[in-house]
């Protein structure tokens, strides 16, 4: 049974406020890189899940990671929305396969198997979910991995020095495993969604693949929100504002010090 694929044109501690790297807790890594900077964001954990802090009006990437030797398929959900079918996200649905020790950047919501519309940090109320009636689950990225089945063993493939930048979509619908998953903090504190940006290039092809399980092997969640709401949330620390400076800062004239001779 064939499969749709995509191919990217795109190149690609609360305490102490310590940011940390993508958790390995499973087949694949996931991240958000700000695509006006360049920069992959910082996350950062708090009660138990993941932050970063997004800039309004920037565009955005998921960064996928592959941290093994095989193939894998990342369903992936972008407010609660399938970034590739625009469905209520579940994990029985599309995804991306990523090749062995594959990174790759999504860069936006799949309209064609030619286009995607940028992912674009924006207004809660302009978000593509809340434009769609879902603004429920806005302010969340996650992914659903599965394992691909194999009818005979396979060794695992060495790991490349440069992992080959291509993207599978997987079009597989069984039947429906699970609701929607936790659901997202309340929309009125939530000010930051994902919207339906400008449409770029993206090449796409068939592929096949088959799950080993119904069930995914790992669910990760990463959320995001502005600044100021991580600020006051305490996930990040209130900038130290430098005092201006005086005219009559008070006091006599003091003698200046010696002259180094």
């Amino acid at each position: 049974m064939y499969r749709l694929s995509a191919c990217l044109l795109t190149v690609l501690a609360l305490c102490g406020f310590r940011s940390v790297p993508p958790a390995p807790d499973g087949p694949v890594a996931l991240s958000l890189v700000d695509r006006d900077t360049g920069e992959e964001l910082e996350q950062y954990p708090h009660r138990g899940e993941r932050w970063v802090a997004g800039t309004p009006g920037h565009r955005y990437a998921v960064r996928l990671r592959n941290l093994t030797g095989e193939r894998v398929l990342a369903v992936l959900s972008v407010d609660g929305v399938n970034a590739i079918s625009g469905e209520t996200a579940a994990p029985d649905q599309a995804g991306y396969v990523l090749e062995p020790w594959q990174d790759s950047e999504i860069t936006g919501w799949r309209k064609s198997a030619a286009e995607v519309a940028q992912f674009v940090f924006t207004d809660h109320g302009d978000s593509y979910a809340s434009r769609t009636g879902r603004p429920r689950n806005v302010g969340v990225v996650g992914i659903a991995v599965f394992r691909e089945a194999r009818p005979v063993y396979v060794a695992p493939a060495p790991m490349p020095r440069r992992p080959a930048p291509v993207i599978a979509q997987d079009a597989r619908a069984d039947r429906a495993m699970a609701a929607e998953a936790s659901a997202a903090r309340g929309e009125a504190r939530q000010q930051l969604g994902t919207g339906h940006g400008e449409r770029e290039g993206s090449a796409s092809h068939a592929t096949r693949f088959e799950r080993a399980s119904r069930m995914p092997v790992q669910l990760g969640e990463l959320r995001y929100g502005a600044r100021p709401r991580l600020v006051a949330m305490g996930i990040l620390p209130r900038q130290r504002v430098d005092a201006a400076p005086r005219a009559f800062p008070g006091g006599f004239v003091p003698d200046p010090p010696a002259r180094g001779r």
